[in-house]
């Protein structure tokens, strides 16, 4: 055990500031007004969504537990307007009423979407300001649903969303406003993830590593008739020792929307049980080039020594708009020794030959202890986290206990690219085609044009950091703020 968990073992801390694992910084969502952890609290099982037209604006979701003491829940949610540099946490969306599972998605009108689950109804939030604010509700389904999820159809720019948990299927025509659903068709939709192909089929990946396919989910048949294939990732969804109360994670589907020759793709990864004697889990990946009728055969992706009882888990994979697929996974290699596999650390590997051959596996995060802060009679840190993929990195919405509680991280792997441009922001600030009139390494048209320190609200405290730019340590500001 490293001397950072050895000092973190006695209790929870106050840390202000991002976790730094060789460059690659852990930025805490779930803050107070100064950017400090909240004490006492727990939070897991994030969800992130990216606004595709303006990738400074991200929100993250995840199941808000106020107290450690206790199990109850809410949908908790973070905002940032800056690429994710920095957070603001606002709470919960329904103060005082039972909200898990989240699931978030950002749609072509503009809107953020929240899907959350509580004992009465799985209802659905939207958002109009990226983030800021939640309207009203609506039912996705009329009653309780373990682990539904969530896609919002971008592709047929007409506002779809689907939604789907064990046995039952629902679409929205008009960006969630309504449902139609369908319960009790379909056994296979168990913890299932979600993608469209370039073709317009869905495709949902269940817990028995089957792919479900709807040949039309827009205008196809009621109730609809979904094709299962089974795709032999080694097994399904199972337990890790590192997780006893939750899953192992969840069986991602995704498919490939570049306009390269490997469009149309569809790839399915997960933590499954290894094939080696012993206990252990790796992460399996397997690609179909037809639409998901035919899988290739599965590809390990941790390369570690073969059947050493490592457990790999969380696994989660996206692919970016160039086609590049990214995996994370929690890893327990280099902590063996770990008497319950709860020394983890996150692990980050990609692919830029359709998951033919894949890029040596690299640790991103510290290491963290999964079996601190878990909150009354929940045995977890949840059941998932989630990630989004753009042609230069990846956004990542992970837990861990950095802390010495059950928190949620964001985390950047690649090049920084808060204004969409493709171009990395450090060299956009450093050929002068970005400002940074503070000094703070973000673009000035990456943050706020009148909320200055992105707390949410205009204050006095705006007028104040707005004066530090101007006398700090860059001199004169000569671009407006944004």
């Amino acid at each position: 055990m490293d001397a950072a968990l050895r000092s973190r073992s006695s209790g929870v801390i106050a840390h202000c500031g991002a976790w730094d694992r060789a460059g690659y910084k852990s930025i805490q969502v779930n803050v107070d007004a100064r950017g400090c952890n909240v004490l006492g609290d727990a939070a897991n099982e994030p969800s992130i969504a990216v606004d595709p037209t303006n990738p400074r604006k991200i929100v993250i979701g995840w199941r808000q537990f106020n107290s450690v003491a206790s199990d109850f829940r809410e949908p908790g949610w973070g905002y940032s307007h800056d690429g994710g540099h920095t957070w603001v946490f606002r709470g919960s969306l329904d103060p005082g009423v039972f909200g898990s599972d989240p699931v978030l998605g950002w749609g072509p009108d503009g809107r953020a979407h929240y899907l959350t689950s509580n004992f009465d109804q799985t209802r659905l939030f939207r958002s109009a300001d990226h983030g800021l604010t939640w309207g009203s509700t609506t039912q996705a389904f009329p009653s309780f649903h373990d682990k539904p999820w969530m896609l919002l159809d971008s592709e047929s720019g007409a506002g779809y969303v689907y939604v789907c948990a064990a046995g039952s299927f629902a679409r929205s025509k008009d960006s969630g406003t309504s449902f139609q659903w369908f319960e009790e068709i379909d056994g296979g939709l168990d913890v299932p993830t979600l993608t469209i192909d370039p073709l317009g089929k869905l495709l949902i990946a269940n817990r028995w590593s089957e792919v479900l396919i709807l040949q039309d989910p827009r205008n196809g048949q009621e109730p609809p008739n979904f094709v299962h294939v089974r795709v032999l990732l080694g097994g399904g969804i199972g337990t890790a020792l590192s997780n006893p109360g939750g899953l192992a994670g969840q069986i991602w589907v995704a498919a490939d929307h570049s306009h390269t020759p490997t469009r149309g793709n569809v790839y399915v990864l997960g933590s499954v049980d290894t094939s080696a004697p012993g206990p252990g889990l790796d992460v399996s990946f397997a690609r179909s080039t037809d639409g998901g009728m035919t899988w290739s055969p599965k590809v390990r992706l941790n390369d570690d020594a073969y059947g050493n009882g490592a457990w790999h888990w969380f696994g989660m994979m996206s692919v970016a708009p160039n086609g590049r697929i990214d995996a994370v996974w929690n890893d327990t290699r280099n902590y063996l020794e770990a008497p319950f596999a709860n020394l983890s650390e996150l692990y980050y590997s990609f692919s830029t030959a359709a998951g033919e051959t894949w890029s040596p596996n690299i640790p991103i995060s510290p290491v963290f202890d999964s079996y601190v802060g878990w909150p009354e009679n929940q045995r977890k840190i949840g059941d998932y986290y989630q990630m989004v993929s753009d042609n230069l990195g990846v956004n990542v919405a992970y837990a861990a206990t950095f802390n010495g509680e059950q928190d949620i991280y964001f985390l950047r792997i690649g090049p920084w690219d808060c204004n969409g441009n493709e171009i990395d922001d450090a060299v956009d600030i450093g050929e002068a085609r970005s400002g940074d009139c503070n000094a703070n390494e973000v673009p000035d048209e990456c943050e706020y044009r009148v909320d200055v320190n992105g707390d949410g609200p205009t204050t006095l405290s705006d007028f104040i950091a707005f004066r530090a730019a101007l006398t700090g340590p860059s001199g004169p500001c000569a671009t407006p703020m944004k």
